[in-house]
């Protein structure tokens, strides 16, 4: 069932180490707080915490406060502690956008795959997208290795088009995608 913004109705997805579900008003702090962390935006804004109660004027990347229905919060399994959100962003009817952050603590375990992967697989088997597309900066080599190791593939560099050019920037972004047909040759 599609909504009135474009996405679709989400579902609760489950992985042997995280689970996800519709971002809620509820979620907001920990958003907020991965939104503090200079690592955590070190390739988003420079490594600026983001001032949450003005927001960013010329921020070019999403920052959720769980109103939002595209926006899945990631909580581990065992605990149901925050991990991060994930998010796929409907960009017309086929195409959506994949996006992630995670805490700084849940780095290198896996999440970002695990979670990327039960993503596009709900993307494509629930959703009916043909094609899923990932950027990130060219220089940000752990996002690149999640978007390669989940089966996207590279297709492109572009110049860095934001209003404040960032440490890395220079070298501009990379696009990933990965197809329908493609998920199903490789599908985890």
């Amino acid at each position: 069932m599609q909504t009135t913004d474009g996405c679709l109705e989400m579902a609760v997805l489950q992985t042997k180490q995280l689970i996800l579900s519709p971002g809620c008003p509820e979620d907001s702090n920990d958003f907020i707080a991965l939104e503090l962390d200079p690592e955590v935006m070190r390739f988003l804004n420079g490594g600026y915490a983001v001032d949450h109660t003005q927001g960013h004027p010329n921020a070019t990347f999403l920052m959720p406060r769980g109103t939002e229905l595209c926006v899945w919060t990631a909580r581990r399994t065992s605990n149901g502690i925050f991990v991060g959100w994930f998010c796929l962003w409907p960009e017309s009817e086929k195409l959506a956008e994949l996006g992630y952050r995670l805490r700084r603590t849940d780095w290198g375990q896996g999440l970002a795959m695990e979670g990327a992967s039960a993503l596009i697989d709900w993307g494509f088997r629930s959703a009916g997208y043909d094609r899923i597309v990932a950027t990130t900066m060219a220089v940000n080599q752990a996002s690149r290795r999640v978007m390669e190791k989940i089966g996207m593939t590279y297709i492109r560099t572009i110049p860095f088009d934001g209003p404040d050019p960032i440490p890395g920037s220079e070298h501009g972004e990379v696009w990933y995608e990965v197809t329908h047909s493609e998920w199903n040759r490789v599908s985890h």
